[in-house]
């Protein structure tokens, strides 16, 4: 199947792998929550119902601050609407003291560890050059 979007994840490389992973969910959590790619049910053989998932593939890539701050600016200045994961969150342990976490850092001292986009693939490619998928 063809998908005139794409849709990326961007973590930053130095975190630990329980961080990347928790990233991975958060960010991609927001964009299923308003960018409609969360497809139908999955039904198994014998009848059981499950939740459904993401509709088109998901590529990670990983990145270092100075990266992590270039994707930002580039997705900031085409207007694109994204989800971001701050250094902070990870000291938080709910939506309310999350989101007052991020409202208290001017945007260019964001202290990013992550973000997750889904534009069309053109934006997309211009957003993500030069960095690599994750290993």
């Amino acid at each position: 199947m063809e998908f005139d979007t794409k849709i990326v994840v961007i973590i930053r490389d130095d975190l630990a792998t329980w961080q990347k992973l928790n990233v991975v969910a958060f960010t991609v959590s927001g964009l299923a929550g308003t960018e409609q790619i969360v497809g139908d049910n999955y039904v198994d053989a014998s009848g059981n119902v499950y939740l459904p998932m993401s509709r088109q593939p998901i590529l990670v890539f990983g990145a270092t601050m100075e990266q992590m701050r270039e994707v930002y600016n580039r997705a900031m200045k085409r207007n694109m609407r994204f989800t971001i994961y701050t250094e902070e969150l990870f000291k938080t342990y709910n939506d309310d003291d999350n989101r007052a976490a991020v409202a208290v850092v001017n945007s260019e001292n964001l202290n990013l560890v992550g973000m997750a986009i889904r534009s069309t693939k053109r934006q997309i490619d211009t957003v993500v050059k030069g960095l690599k998928l994750h290993p």
